[in-house]
């Protein structure tokens, strides 16, 4: 793990994925991420398979401590007090006045260090019409208008990972990277507040600029179609991915890889313009022409042309690809119980060293016992 947040303490209040996601990722920057979990059952997503340490789970917990604390029990609350006075930054996701009941709400803690960069993360936002509504990531996306980017409309359908809760978390490290940054300079803290809509209205920020700049209404197959972009099956049931771009060289090595150099003289696939139009035409001759050949042999050939392209991979075979290998994406850890865990390591290198070291999920109230010694010695110290 690469410490660039070494010494900086996060009290993670979080369920689900938004608020573990963000304390998740400052975790991955080596701060000392302190999981507080409900006595008994702790996150909802540890039982998601049973029992209490789900993938569900450990998707989002690792370089983390756990520690077990129900803030209605007065004796639970003050320890929770006492570990706030050591933070550096405090993470809930409940819905809008929930923390304020359960005695952590920003005033409350603000009270108790006002060094604290407290992050609030919603589903709607903190006021408003919709404030008070639960928001899971389907209705996140759906509400910022993505969902329908997504769903094909002759088959439609939910689809592919959490995309709102991840992004949403995500943006709320990035929010408490600046309120800490800027905390340096002025010494005072900041409440750093997102909401799922507000998160993903900016990631779709692509399709608002095109309504707002030029009246378009994006689809499915709008960027699809612009960026050329393909999924083609080949004779062994494998897929390959193609993304053609503009560049009129990518769209030459093609036809020389699939034995067509002469497909340009066809006016519906001459220019750009015309090939953006006859898209599915495009689709139709290059859906026949790969499936005569195995996906081995396709990428062969399109790498030889540089033609822009990947295997259409699975989970099960994308870490196994010798450039994911080289790039030691896959990296695991031992935990004390719970055997060997294994997860893709921080994207980020600093100075040309990457993070391959981490921190298993936390079993529940896993630290119980070192946190309670390390309050202990500051109030020896007091």
């Amino acid at each position: 793990m690469i410490e660039v947040l070494k010494d900086v303490r996060v009290l993670e209040q979080g369920t689900f994925i938004t608020g573990p996601a963000c304390g998740m990722m400052l975790g991955d920057l080596g701060a000392d991420v302190i999981k507080v979990e409900q006595p008994g059952t702790g996150d909802p997503f540890r039982a998601f398979k049973g029992g209490l340490y789900s993938p569900h789970f450990q998707t989002y917990n690792r370089n983390k401590r756990s520690i077990t604390i129900n803030p209605k029990q007065p004796a639970d609350r003050e320890k929770l007090y006492e570990l706030v006075k050591t933070a550096d930054v405090y993470i809930q996701n409940f819905r809008p006045g929930v923390a304020e009941q359960l005695g952590v709400g920003e005033q409350q803690l603000r009270a108790l260090n006002p060094r604290l960069i407290y992050c609030s993360i919603s589903g709607f936002g903190p006021d408003g019409p919709a404030a008070s509504r639960p928001s899971y990531d389907t209705v996140a996306q759906a509400a910022s208008g993505y969902l329908k980017l997504l769903v094909n409309p002759a088959n439609p359908r939910v689809v592919g990972p959490a995309i709102a809760d991840a992004v949403t978390g995500f943006y709320a490290a990035y929010g408490v990277l600046g309120a800490l940054y800027e905390r340096s300079r002025t010494g005072h803290g900041r409440k750093v507040e997102v909401s799922m809509l507000e998160a993903m209205a900016h990631w779709n920020l692509d399709a608002f600029t095109h309504y707002y700049s030029a009246g378009e209404v994006m689809g499915p197959f709008s960027r699809p179609r612009v960026s050329q972009s393909y999924v083609l099956e080949c004779k062994d049931g494998k897929w390959v991915a193609l993304h053609m771009s503009s560049p009129e060289k990518f769209w030459q090595g093609l036809a020389n890889a699939i034995d067509r150099p002469d497909m340009f003289q066809d006016p519906r696939f001459a220019s750009r313009e015309a090939r953006i139009e006859h898209q599915e035409d495009i689709i139709a001759l290059l859906a026949a022409v790969f499936a005569t050949r195995t996906r081995t042999e396709w990428c062969n050939r399109l790498l030889a042309e540089d033609v822009p392209h990947a295997p259409m991979y699975g989970t099960d075979e994308a870490l196994e690809d010798p450039q994911a290998k080289h790039l030691q994406l896959l990296v695991s850890a031992q935990h004390a119980t719970m055997g060997e865990f294994r997860t893709v390591r921080p994207p980020v290198t600093f100075d040309g060293e990457r993070s391959l070291s981490v921190r298993p999920p936390p079993t529940l109230g896993e630290h119980n016992g070192e946190i309670d010694d390390m309050l202990h010695a500051a109030r020896s110290t007091a």
